[in-house]
Formats: structure tokens, C-alpha cells, sequence
């Protein structure tokens, strides 16, 4: 008892040279080592990346602006570390920063000092990833997936801890049941969340593939791809259904580019068909009228 409260009086700095305080260790019935909760300077050639962090490419040009906004005002948000042995801690959050400080060439870095096991090192790290803005969709529901699965997290839980509605998650998880095509094309942005939330509809997979790829090609927006879903999922099922092709939903969509007003392009099976043109007032009607020419 006495060596504790000793070991407990003897200050910060001589606690963090103590090899035998391990703070990823847990302190189960004991005090909590008075180091954790703090922000403290950290050399940085005794910090490792976090080996859960989720993210492996950073920019180099992002790290280079941020290095010389560093270099000029500081590192004003601390790094969150753990101590894993004497002279060694590893990052929970915050590596980019960690990085961009390298480049600056500053010795040591502001770090905010915290308990975590391995477990909690991956859902630290997956929950700040969710909250960067420049994800792609697949990366995040990548992330939710590792939370679910890795973590143990219940769906509910998850949305308390993302601050994300159930079914904003669900949906996340689903694109990642898309072929890796169309996955691909999220994820270098050629479509939207919205274009593949539909292209979801599709069952087979092999028709998916050939949508997506005339999405692609005609430059649909995602309504025109939701009624051309729409239309492939229930053709076969009455003859007598009126049914819309790849090319009429094109020639309707730039009808709507042209008259800048909805319009909608039926056809029978027979060939016959009708094209109405939707207008809101006067003078979009007569907007409509001077572009036909009439």
C-alpha cells in the first residue's frame, strides 16, 4: 500500500518514464494512473501509427497543406495515444496529423493520453473514419460492416454511436452487396449513393451490370434509372403492359433537358405511343411553345 500511494505522489513525468505502467493495461480495482485524461508533449519518434486504423492512403497533397499550417500555427488539436510500453504509444485517432507533423519536421507532438484495449482501438479508429466527410459510401459501409462484425456492435448501438438513424446504416450495408463493378464506380464517384440504392432493386446480378453500364452511357439521372428498374422487374409480367426502352427513356430525358419541364414518352406494343409535356404556368407553356417553334 505504500509503495502504491509512493509510486502514485511521485508526478506526471516520472510516470511516463516508469517502463513498468502500461496504460492499454487496464487498472481494474485500482486508481487510474494520473496520466490518462492528460495532454501531454510526445516525441514523435516514439509514436506508431494505430495498426486498425481503417484508413491507408492519405493524401499527399492534403498532408503537404496541412504540415504548413502546422509549421505556422501549431498542432492545435492534440492526438489521442495510448502508452503500450515505455517510450512507446500508438495512435488512436489522429493520424493524419501525426503525419503531417513529420513533415513539418517538429520533434514532438500534443497528445491527449487514453485507456484502450485492442478492441477499443479498432472502434475508436472506425468511428472517427465514419465522421471524415471525404468517404466514399463503400468505405463507410465498409466501416459500419467492421463495427457490426469485429467490434460486436448491435445495429442499435451503432446508430447511437455514429449518430446515424438505423436505417441510414442499413442502407450503407447494402451497397456493399453490389457487384465489385459497380462498386468501383461509387467509389470513383462515375455514379451516386442514390444510383446504386436502385440499381439494388435488380436481382440479377448480370442485369445489374448491364443497367449500371447504360446508366453510365446515357447519363441517367437516378429517377430515370429508378423507372427504367421499375420497368425491367415487371416486364414479362403482362404482354399488354406498356413497356419503355433504354433508348425512349433517353429521347425522354432530353426532351426534359430541352423543354426544361417533365416529360413523359408511352409507347404500346404496337408502336403507338403518346408524349406529354407537363407546364406549371403561362409562361412556361409559352416557353415550350417559342422552343417548338410554333
Amino acid at each position: 500500500m505504500k509503495d502504491k500511494k509512493k509510486a502514485l505522489g511521485r508526478g506526471l513525468s516520472a510516470l511516463l518514464e516508469d517502463s513498468g505502467i502500461d496504460i492499454a493495461a487496464g487498472y481494474a480495482g485500482k486508481s487510474l494512473n494520473p496520466a490518462v485524461g492528460s495532454v501531454v508533449n510526445i516525441p514523435i519518434v516514439d509514436i506508431e501509427p494505430n495498426p486498425f486504423n481503417p484508413r491507408t492512403e492519405f493524401s499527399a497533397e492534403g498532408l503537404a497543406e496541412l504540415a504548413a499550417t502546422i509549421t505556422e500555427y501549431g498542432v492545435i488539436q492534440p492526438v489521442t495515444l495510448r502508452k503500450v510500453k515505455r517510450n512507446q504509444y500508438q495512435i488512436i485517432s489522429g493520424e493524419r496529423r501525426y503525419r503531417a507533423s513529420k513533415l513539418a519536421g517538429l520533434l514532438e507532438i500534443p497528445g491527449y493520453l487514453k485507456l484502450a484495449n485492442d478492441s477499443e482501438m479498432l472502434e475508436m479508429a472506425l468511428v472517427e473514419n465514419i465522421q471524415r466527410k471525404d468517404l466514399n459510401a463503400i468505405e463507410i459501409g465498409n466501416s459500419y460492416q467492421r463495427l457490426i462484425k469485429e467490434c460486436k456492435l448491435t445495429h442499435e448501438v451503432l446508430s447511437k454511436k455514429v449518430g446515424k438513424n438505423r436505417s441510414s446504416i442499413t442502407n450503407y450495408l447494402r451497397l456493399l452487396n453490389l457487384p465489385a463493378e459497380i462498386q468501383e464506380g461509387l467509389i470513383m464517384n462515375i455514379i451516386s449513393m442514390g444510383h446504386a440504392r436502385t440499381l439494388l432493386g435488380i436481382d440479377d446480378p448480370g442485369l445489374m451490370i448491364q443497367t449500371y453500364k447504360e446508366l453510365i452511357d446515357g447519363k441517367l439521372s437516378v429517377r430515370s434509372v429508378e423507372q427504367l428498374v421499375k420497368e425491367r422487374k415487371n416486364k414479362g409480367k403482362s404482354d399488354k403492359k406498356e413497356q419503355i426502352s433504354f433508348d425512349d427513356l433517353k429521347l425522354s430525358e432530353n426532351l426534359n433537358e430541352k423543354f426544361k419541364s417533365k416529360v413523359v414518352l408511352k409507347r404500346k406494343p404496337n408502336g403507338k405511343g403518346s408524349i406529354v409535356i407537363h407546364f406549371k404556368s403561362d409562361d412556361d407553356l409559352n416557353d415550350i411553345i417559342n422552343k417548338m417553334g410554333l
